[in-house]
């Protein structure tokens, strides 16, 4: 087979262009090249951003915010990446329209919200993920369409841990340790995924049963509150009169101790007093007992009135009677004196 024959690149005839000097044809061009080379050797970057610069497709610096140069005509490629501004994922609702009066999407997310509980429930769980780009070649270069990968990972994180607890756990006492398990988690899978992700909260903004099973779930709840209001007044009570009981018994008791020790004291002061008496009254009876005996008068006769002793043998002695006085009552008794 012969070769072909070669084309005679002589024999072209361009176009003549009347009216039109060569030399300023290519001053255009000279021109046109040089605002071309402008154009795209520059670009400038947000306050909030961080560039990621490609030379022929392999990653080649990292640049921070404001104008920069670059090499033209593609041989260099930019990206921008907002690493300072944080970022948020929703999940089971969409935000339309973020302010006073916010707006949401009525569209239908089940598939994101439902999940089945530990103990066999359903709940409809609706949270938020914020996070921050803080590798910016990982976040571009690791992982293909890393937005969505980290949605799959956050709605994988948030269905382990609630068909780990009861339906209460995931309604009330256990959202807040669920949320924050729910960040380490996903904060550890973006590690290890290399997403260049730093997840800085984990909000649950709504957790409750379906709509169709509601009226039942809100009885079963009043019930139980019901029955933890019940409890709690039952410990009141409890905690009211249990104390006072003790403090009534222990008062009583010191009252006791208080009156047995009085007691024994007088008894044990009575029998000494007793005990010093008799060792005087040892010492001299005669003296003891004539004193016991005045004193003994002495408390005895105030209390009977006037008292005449008159000799047994006097006789006409009736006469006398009125020389007393009026309201003194008198007692005659015969003896051996006047």
């Amino acid at each position: 087979m012969s070769d072909p024959t070669p084309f005679d690149l002589s024999k072209i005839r361009l176009p003549q262009m009347k009216g039109i000097n060569p030399r300023s044809l290519m001053r255009i061009g000279v021109v046109a090249a040089f605002i071309l080379v402008v154009l795209t050797s520059w670009f400038q970057v947000g306050p909030e951003s961080v560039a990621v610069v490609l030379r022929l497709g392999a990653y080649n610096r990292e640049v921070p915010p404001g104008l920069h140069f670059k090499l033209p005509f593609g041989l260099e490629t930019v990206y921008i990446v907002e690493t300072q501004r944080q970022l948020k994922e929703e999940f089971g609702f969409r935000t339309l329209q973020a302010g006073v009066n916010t707006r949401y999407s009525q569209s239908n997310f089940d598939a994101e919200s439902l999940m089945l509980t530990g103990d066999l429930n359903v709940a409809v769980v609706e949270w938020t993920v914020q996070y921050r780009i803080v590798e910016p070649q990982n976040f571009l270069f690791r992982v293909r369409d890393v937005t969505e990968t980290f949605r799959y990972m956050a709605q994988a994180v948030m269905r382990e841990l609630v068909g780990d607890r009861t339906i209460n756990e995931v309604l009330t006492v256990g959202r807040t340790e669920l949320a924050m398990t729910a960040q380490i988690q996903l904060q550890a899978l973006c590690d290890q995924y290399e997403t260049g992700i730093r997840v800085e909260q984990v909000i649950l903004q709504d957790v409750t049963p379906p709509d169709e099973v509601k009226p039942a779930f809100n009885e079963v709840n009043q019930s139980q509150q019901q029955k933890e209001t019940l409890i709690n007044e039952a410990r009141a009570e409890y905690n009211r009169a249990v104390p006072q009981a003790r403090g009534v018994a222990l008062q009583t008791i010191q009252q006791a101790e208080g009156y047995a020790l009085d007691r024994v004291n007088r008894a044990k002061g009575e029998a000494d007093r007793f005990a010093a008496v008799y060792q005087e009254y040892r010492k001299s009876p005669q003296v003891t007992r004539q004193r016991l005996y005045l004193e003994t008068m002495e408390r005895v006769l105030p209390s009977i009135g006037r008292i005449l002793v008159v000799d047994k043998d006097a006789g006409n002695i009736i006469p006398l009677l009125h020389l007393g006085d009026a309201g003194s009552p008198v007692t005659p008794r015969k003896g051996g004196g006047s």
